[in-house]
């Protein structure tokens, strides 16, 4: 294949987003003969997309110098903004606003062109980090103003996108949340080059999560993965689309999915150079463990989560809770609270403080709490942060005696669960809803409803929930247990606590196949069919 042969498949594969390609053919030409900006540019593309960032800056570098020396300051200041963009990603601000600088000095000496409004994009970033969310609007509206007046759609999206952010911070959600959609709209349309489409696509679904806005989520996290599988050698966009996949999963009650996803997104986002956004996926894994059960994993993801710059909490006081650690929940979910200032930050954290403070019989903090975490249900106004109130504020009228006045909440907790398709949260509202039904001496309806609460329970395979319930209604069949050898129970205590009939063999010495009788007797005895459903029985009847 000839020079130009090569040249050529190089650009037809960028074009058709096959990255790794690209960046392999435009490497073998680079080396042959040299490229053109042009070439250097897409060079320095393909590397970013495929994760060869320090490859992608270098390119940008050059395609910055080969712009001035043939005398065209726009394109280099282009190129110096891109690497610019790319060194304030990976939180190198320094060498970043040296290229800005660069770059500014360049167009001081340019009349009217579409860079001065990316010129202006790490201006408007900068004011909405330092919490000057109206300067920012102004700023991204100039930017988009310039963006029309060159016809350059992909510097109009990101600046809408940027319009409509610095809206939801300034609590004017409807408009900002029309121009986030605005925004997404042009990417779909494919208006947008890869790296501001990834970025647009994380940002926009980054921000529904801010406002809690689940359904909007979902539905972007949905584009982006199929955006993302669209370009197989992908590689940035692919840790973040996969985490709020799992996220979405999780909420959903598809836990396995959810875990495959969060796993996933761990391993893209340790390749070299490892991202800071993997504290995310560990705290995911931390989430899914914890209400598994699965306490040993859990703490170990939590502690990672935080060593990669994610608080592991509100997981972590939760996990202490449930560990019978109730002042240790409680001192750990306070210091949160207190270290928490953004009300979309104590939004996470609140539900939280609510559940562990009348766990601890500390109703005044659980009141406290609860107020407050309506009040922000108003100011956000999402089903999310609704459901979450009710069944927050519902619980606080249960423990202090008004069963009467808490079902209300809790019914329409429970119905707002369910319109957002979250099974696990609907089953602990509806657990709730039982028990203040037998508290007000109505055992038909409290029986149906916390027989529902545990039959989503034991589907899921959430332990610790089947335990709690149990425990508040007294439920446990002592007698169903003993129908199992000592022997047995032994064996059924371990596989609970997650061991394989390998480790079950050499901790009680027996052999495997042994284990393995053991373990079919216990599912026949108890009517079984896995060793999740096996363990939740175990904690259901307080075995464990």
């Amino acid at each position: 294949m000839t020079g130009s042969d090569l040249l050529e498949r190089a650009r037809t594969a960028f074009a058709g987003r096959q990255w790794a390609e690209a960046f392999s053919a435009l490497s073998n030409v680079d080396r042959e003969r040299g490229l053109d900006a042009e070439d250097v540019e897409r060079l320095a593309t393909a590397a970013y997309l495929v994760g060869k960032e320090v490859e992608s800056e270098a390119a940008w570098a050059r395609a910055h110098q080969e712009r001035l020396q043939a005398g065209e300051p726009a394109g280099a200041a282009s190129c110096a903004l891109r690497l610019a963009f790319l060194l304030m990603e990976r939180g190198e601000s320094a060498p970043a606003s040296g290229w800005i600088a660069r770059a500014s000095r360049i167009l001081d000496e340019v009349e009217g062109c579409v860079e001065q409004g990316y010129l202006l994009l790490p201006s408007a970033v900068r004011h909405v980090y330092e919490g000057d969310y109206a300067r920012a609007f102004d700023t991204f509206v100039a930017a988009a103003e310039l963006g029309e007046r060159f016809a350059d759609p992909e510097l109009v999206a990101f600046a809408r996108h940027g319009q409509g952010r610095a809206l939801l911070r300034m609590g004017r959600r409807e408009e900002g949340v029309a121009l986030l959609d605005e925004a997404m709209a042009a990417v779909e349309a494919g208006e947008v080059g890869p790296i501001f489409a990834g970025d647009i696509y994380c940002s926009v679904i980054e921000a529904c999560h801010e406002s809690f806005d689940v359904r909007r989520a979902a539905e972007w996290t949905s584009a982006l993965t199929r955006w993302c599988e669209a370009q197989p050698d992908l590689v940035p966009y692919r840790g973040q689309c996969l985490i709020r996949r799992a996220e979405i999963l999780r909420l959903r009650g598809q836990w396995e999915d959810a875990a495959s996803e969060a796993s996933r997104a761990r391993e893209w986002l340790l390749n070299p150079p490892p991202k800071r956004a993997v504290g995310a996926a560990y705290y995911q894994l931390g989430e899914l463990h914890r209400v598994r059960g699965e306490q040993r994993a859990a703490e170990v993801a939590y502690r990672e989560a935080s060593r990669w710059g994610r608080r592991p909490e509100p997981g972590m006081a939760l996990l202490r809770l449930e560990q019978g650690e109730v002042k240790a929940a409680a001192s750990t979910i306070r210091v949160a609270l207190d270290q928490a200032r953004e009300p979309r930050d104590r939004c996470a954290l609140l539900p939280a403080a609510v559940e562990i403070a009348v766990a601890n019989s500390d109703l005044e903090t659980a009141r406290l709490a609860s107020e407050e975490l309506a009040e922000m249900a108003k100011e956000f106004d999402t089903p999310l942060l609704h459901a979450h109130a009710s069944r927050s504020t519902g619980a606080v009228l249960m423990a202090g005696g008004d069963a009467m006045a808490s079902l209300p909440l809790l019914h329409r907790s429970v119905a707002l669960w369910e319109e957002l398709g979250a099974p696990y949260e609907s089953a602990r509202a509806r657990a709730l809803c039982g028990l203040a039904s037998r508290a007000l001496e109505d055992h038909t309806t409290a029986e149906l409803e916390l027989e529902a609460a545990r039959a989503t329970f034991q589907r899921l395979g959430a332990t610790p929930d089947l335990a709690w319930l149990a425990r508040l209604t007294r439920s446990e069949d002592p007698m169903r247990g003993r129908r199992l050898t000592a022997r047995e129970l032994e064996v059924l205590r371990l596989v609970a606590a997650g061991h394989t009939n390998r480790a079950i063999a050499a901790q009680l010495h027996l052999s495997e196949r042994t284990v393995e009788r053991h373990v079919s007797n216990i599912f026949a005895k108890l009517g079984l069919a896995s060793r999740s459903a096996a363990t939740a029985y175990a904690y259901e009847h307080q075995l464990v």
